[in-house]
């Protein structure tokens, strides 16, 4: 739960409660609030400021996980793919897109201008195995180029996980990572 909120928003919310509370007091001669204003509130309402400027949202499931692939997920799923899930749907201080290491190790991202962005994320079963399907918005990088490093991704998203690769419209590259049942 936690991981849906923003510290960005409530480091706003909170410097800007004690802030406008300190100048109040400051104003009415009440000096202790006067000071929790000052030294709490507006320091709070900075960091605040940075976090949100910082700040990467979570990207959304395309489509919501019914309970058979909940349970097929408890049972199924790598740690590399709960990693993956969870880093995903939660705020992100500091980064300029999901996955942008893991892109620019692959190969995928030669410039922050052609970096594939992740817009979307499903999870979903393939011949009975757990698949959590990374939904990208590839402009700049065909599909000939994912799946030249179709190899390399497997290896990278580590044992237990098949990748496979789809394009089910232009601009937008499906990458599968299916976990492989026997090896979990």
């Amino acid at each position: 739960m936690l991981r849906q909120i923003s510290l960005g928003t409530l480091g706003l919310i909170g410097g800007g409660i004690l802030t406008v509370i300190g100048f109040g007091a400051y104003f009415t001669d009440h000096a202790t609030l006067n000071l929790v204003g000052f030294f709490y509130g507006i320091p709070l309402l900075l960091g605040g400021l940075a976090l949100k400027a910082a700040e990467l949202k979570p990207v959304p499931l395309s489509q919501a996980s019914p309970a058979e692939i909940l349970t097929l997920r408890s049972q199924q799923a790598t740690a590399t793919q709960n990693q993956i899930r969870q880093d995903v749907t939660r705020f992100r201080y500091g980064q300029k897109a999901h996955l942008d290491t893991a892109l620019s190790f692959l190969g995928l991202s030669p410039t922050d201008e052609e970096r594939p962005v992740l817009t979307g994320l499903r999870e979903t079963s393939q011949d009975g195995a757990y698949t959590l399907v990374l939904e990208f918005s590839s402009p700049q990088i065909p599909l000939e180029s994912w799946q030249s490093k179709q190899e390399k991704m497997t290896r990278f998203f580590g044992p237990g996980v098949q990748v496979a690769i789809a394009q089910p419209a232009a601009n937008q590259i499906d990458l599968f990572l299916t976990s492989l049942a026997s090896d979990t």
